[in-house]
């Protein structure tokens, strides 16, 4: 049986069986919000005294840009705090310090791996086996998932990451399983062994970031069969920048095939004591009737996201921009919808 398999209706909110994950990866389509979300993600999770790490892969310094920092370092470092004592970190991963710390942890070549690098032959190495760069960023995460404190405890309560979009986040996650092939013995054998357990694990789940647009959400449930496909367990749908309907249920399909009594309109405004000029108030009934496109619209795309069999969990848009403080907000309404 495939992960989707186990999932048979549409669910709400956080479950169970995701508040037992520990490695979350966010994804989505280009431009949905994925790394602000991966932020909000592990700002929830830190919530009440709790520890998480959010890690970088792709290079873009997107997280430092966020929480208004210098660019991250290749070193763990505190970014946020939360209510209750909470502690967010962040890594950015750089490939050729993490191949530099692989040469050392796994072949005591720590001074060897410096020469390469002068030499310029990690490029050389991982432009000629291309899929040795995720091996290397997919290790040095379970590394961090799988570290212990001296007492024997994990030293995060969880790991999210700031994944690559939908279209490249299977085979980024799936890579070390094809080098599980080609390597036979060996410490990367050992390692990608242990890679492949981890992210076809129950500990670990990928999320979708999407807008209730139609190509995100195809592109979504798309990745959810992609996902299942490859035994990697999709986790929740994460809708972002949801805006609430400004008209009643029962008005919306009038509306949206430009069924607006502009009478009856002048006459609710009058009432309140409003008298609009004509060119207004025909301007007044143009913005119902596209606030009314766009709310059907949005119900389609709910009801084919509605394919994906996700827990869905929604966040709103703030039209005021993206800040520290608005990363607190999102992560405030992903508590109020079970995270944990």
């Amino acid at each position: 049986m495939t992960y989707a398999d186990e999932v048979t209706t549409p669910l709400a909110g956080w479950t169970d069986e995701l508040a037992r994950t520990r490695l979350h990866f966010v994804s989505g389509k280009g431009g949905t919000g994925k790394t602000t979300l991966a932020a909000a993600l592990g700002l929830a999770l830190a919530h009440s005294g709790r520890r998480v790490l959010l890690i970088e892969v792709e290079g873009r310094q997107g997280i430092a840009q966020l929480f208004d920092t210098e660019p991250l370092p290749y070193a763990e470092q505190r970014i946020a705090s939360t209510p209750g004592g909470g502690e967010l970190r962040a890594l950015h991963i750089d490939v050729e310090a993490a191949l530099l710390e692989y040469f050392e942890m796994f072949y005591n070549l720590g001074f060897a791996g410096r020469t390469l690098r002068r030499m310029g032959a990690i490029e050389f190495a991982t432009t000629l086996a291309p899929g040795l760069r995720d091996v290397l960023l997919t290790g040095k995460i379970k590394e961090c998932v799988g570290r212990t404190e001296s007492d024997g405890r994990h030293t995060y309560d969880a790991v999210v990451v700031d994944s690559p979009p939908t279209g490249r986040v299977v085979k980024f996650l799936d890579v070390t399983k094809a080098l599980t092939d080609l390597a036979k013995t060996g410490p990367i054998r050992g390692q990608a062994d242990g890679v492949v357990r981890l992210l076809h694990s129950g500990e670990t789940a990928v999320h979708l970031v999407t807008l209730l647009e139609e190509m995100p959400v195809r592109e979504t449930v798309e990745a959810v069969a992609e996902l299942d496909g490859a035994d990697l367990r999709p986790g929740a749908a994460l809708v972002n920048r949801v805006r609430p309907p400004r008209l009643p249920a029962r008005s919306i399909t009038a509306a949206a095939d430009g069924r607006v009594d502009a009478s009856r309109v002048r006459a609710g405004l009058a009432a309140t004591g409003l008298k609009l000029p004509d060119e207004t108030l025909d301007a007044l009934v143009e913005e119902t009737v596209e606030h009314a496109i766009r709310v059907a619209a949005e119900q389609r795309a709910r009801e084919q996201l509605a394919e994906a069999d996700l827990p869905t969990l929604e966040l709103p848009e703030l039209t005021d921009g993206i800040d520290v403080a608005a990363l607190y907000e999102l992560a405030e309404a992903l508590t109020e919808q079970g995270v944990r």
